[in-house]
């Protein structure tokens, strides 16, 4: 039986790929990581803050909800009577209870409508309580989708790292195996 020639630079590039795999899941396991620690601190401070509104879904049969139209009382209904702590539940809050009451209010008008109106009105003083009361409702609900867009950003770092720690492990071990065969 014959021995195979092996190429004297072989083990040279099997060392040399296996290191740079190797470094490379050390790399993806350090972003893995650090996504999982935005993941946390971003889904502690939407609720930290969100907790200490005291925002709460009416609950279900209450005045409030019955209120509603048919598609914004089934948007609420998995949240009724509970306080707004996800992003998930600001957005719900802002399109479907808020929304909702500032169109009632101002007529299905925004506030850049309504506050023109009432600059060429200025003595109309029912606009003018329109005018703010919209104002309030629009901050409000801007605040809240901030807080679904943080939440949402929070979501896809949970998930990059995942597929990042998923893919450490995968090179680690095609690595390890690289070594392996390097040292035969």
């Amino acid at each position: 039986m014959t021995k195979k020639k092996i190429n004297p630079h072989r083990k040279s590039i099997d060392l040399l790929v296996s290191w740079t795999g190797l470094l490379a899941a050390v790399a993806l396991l350090a972003v893995s990581v650090g996504l999982f620690w935005a993941n946390s601190f971003i889904g502690s401070q939407i609720e930290e803050q969100l907790s200490s509104q005291k925002i709460t879904f009416p609950a279900t049969g209450s005045e409030a909800y019955k209120s509603l139209p048919a598609s914004d009382q089934q948007a609420i209904e998995p949240f009724a009577g509970e306080t707004v702590t996800t992003g998930q539940q600001a957005r719900v809050f802002a399109d479907n209870y808020i929304a909702v009451h500032l169109s009632n209010i101002g007529g299905g008008k925004t506030y850049s409508e309504l506050s023109a109106q009432s600059q060429s009105n200025p003595d109309d003083k029912k606009l003018a309580g329109q005018v703010d009361t919209i104002f309030r409702g629009e901050t409000l609900r801007g605040i809240l989708l901030n807080a679904y867009a943080f939440g949402t950003m929070a979501m896809v770092a949970q998930y990059a790292a995942a597929l990042s720690l998923v893919l450490a492990v995968v090179l680690a071990i095609l690595a390890g195996l690289g070594f392996r065969h390097a040292h035969k």
